[in-house]
């Protein structure tokens, strides 16, 4: 009788060709992940990136006008500078990537702001343009009103033109009125508020005088001692933001209304640095 046979051990499968189907697997899975992540310093994010923007002297002129002419009163001459600050941010179409981003972050003349904070109405450049015309408008007709109240004019004694088509928004609205009150020789001792310095500032204005925050103060400081300015007026709500990365040979005054500008002004320009206050 024969032996019985003894099965021989079944041999398993080489592991290899299974190993080598799931690597090419992932392999194509991977195809797109890094071609999404190739991708991303490249795709339009919900931000705008501003830097310092330009400066324009209320007291001076303006694209061959000056910028703001008095009626009903002597208009006087003026040695000293009240600077308007601005920002220039990317466009309403402007696509800010990753790489944009970063590089506004690490840098100090840079800052990223939320995109519909910075444009709160409409994505086109003829709806930016016009909503920031409109502000200008009213920020200069409050100011108007501003400057009148505090030089007890009424609009029938004083008559004021405010020139400065190319530039929107509300911020220069305390400029605005400091410009009118010192043309008009509003310090009622004939002498200059601004005592012959630059001073620059920002800040919204109301009829009352009440000033208003703005945004963009830490940009708007670097670009008024770049064009010369010793003195910055701040809304004293912003004071904070104000000190950050603050240029050396700035000097911060902080108001609320409009009669805390005027009374630092006279301070300054009579040398009693003691009574004007400091972020």
């Amino acid at each position: 009788m024969p032996a019985p046979t003894t099965p021989a051990p079944a041999t398993p499968s080489p592991a290899k060709p299974a190993r080598s189907r799931r690597a090419r697997t992932l392999a194509v899975c991977a195809v797109p992940v890094v071609a999404l992540l190739a991708s991303v310093p490249f795709v339009p994010l919900p931000f705008s990136v501003a830097q310092p923007g330009s400066t324009v002297d209320v007291l001076g002129s303006h694209d061959g006008k000056q910028v703001i002419a008095i009626e009903g009163a002597p208009a006087r001459k003026t040695t000293g500078q009240l600077r308007m600050t601005t920002i220039v941010v990317t466009g309403p179409r402007v696509d800010v990537d990753l790489g944009d981003v970063i590089s506004g972050w690490s840098r100090t003349d840079r800052a990223v702001m939320p995109h519909d904070a910075v444009y709160p109405v409409g994505d086109s450049d003829e709806e930016v343009d016009a909503h920031n015309q409109q502000e200008m408008k009213k920020s200069q007709d409050a100011a108007t009103d501003a400057a009148r109240r505090y030089l007890h004019r009424s609009p029938g004694e004083l008559k004021v033109g405010l020139s400065l088509a190319d530039v929107g928004g509300p911020s220069a609205g305390l400029l605005f009125t400091l410009g009118i009150i010192d043309k008009v020789d509003g310090d009622g001792r004939g002498g200059e508020l601004t005592g012959g310095r630059t001073i620059a500032g920002t800040g919204t204005i109301d009829a009352d005088g009440t000033v208003g925050e703005v945004g963009g103060v830490p940009l708007k400081t670097q670009a008024a001692r770049r064009d010369g300015a010793t003195v910055f007026l701040v809304p004293k709500a912003e004071c904070s933001a104000a000190k950050a990365n603050l240029p050396k040979g700035l000097q911060l005054v902080p108001v609320e209304k409009l009669q805390d500008a005027v009374k630092s002004l006279r301070a300054l320009a009579s040398g009693d640095e003691d009574n004007v206050p400091t972020c």
